[in-house]
């Protein structure tokens, strides 16, 4: 299993974590890739930078769609915007590949059992491993799962991780600033959009 797919299960287990919002958890699991590329030698960093190495062995398959999508050309893609490209529904593609495994199956609803309810988790050795890491309090997950709100703020101090890992992180984290900035924007404009829309009566 790799680290996207870790957090994608912690935040889907009604055990561990908390509901994320799934353009949080998107730009999460897309900082989760690189860190995974980072520890196989499939990716370098210059600066903020993603300097593509050796094309991985494909262990996993939305991991080796990840390393083949990017740029190979200098000047090379930013850490930010990759982010926001490669995160861009990025949780629903996680998703659907757990659902297609067998590891994330819709309950049948007792009122009509044709049809599909909420799906949840199976018991199986990827969820295990998942549920390990955060119980353990990996310092990546960890990271990565508190930036993607599906657990509250760290009281000690930060995660050990390499410099490169930091840098990942540290660019997940204003990405998602970035983002709770917009909805916070688009929020203010329909409420004012709202207040116009009554105050002419219509």
């Amino acid at each position: 299993m790799t680290t996207p797919r870790d957090l994608l299960i912690v935040a889907l287990d009604a055990e561990t974590g908390r509901p994320a919002e799934q353009g949080d958890l998107s730009l999460a699991l897309a900082g989760a890739e690189i860190i995974d590329l980072l520890a196989v030698g499939a990716v370098g960093l210059d600066g903020e930078h993603i300097v593509p190495g050796p094309q991985p062995a494909p262990a996993d398959r939305l991991l080796d769609e990840a390393a083949a999508s990017l740029v190979r050309e200098a000047p090379y893609e930013s850490l930010d915007d990759w982010l926001w490209r490669r995160g861009h529904g990025l949780s629903a593609a996680y998703r659907a590949a757990l659902e297609a495994e067998g590891q994330l199956v819709r309950e049948r609803r007792r009122a009509n059992p044709f049809r599909a309810g909420q799906p949840v988790l199976v018991d199986s050795p990827a969820r295990r491993r998942a549920t390990d890491r955060w119980t353990a309090d990996e310092p990546v997950l960890a990271a990565l799962s508190e930036a993607a709100g599906i657990r509250g703020e760290r009281t000690g101090d930060a995660p050990e991780v390499t410099d490169d890992v930091a840098t990942v992180l540290a660019a997940v984290n204003d990405a998602l600033l970035e983002l709770e900035t917009v909805r916070q924007r688009r929020a203010i404009d329909e409420a004012a959009f709202d207040n116009i829309w009554r105050g002419g009566g219509g």
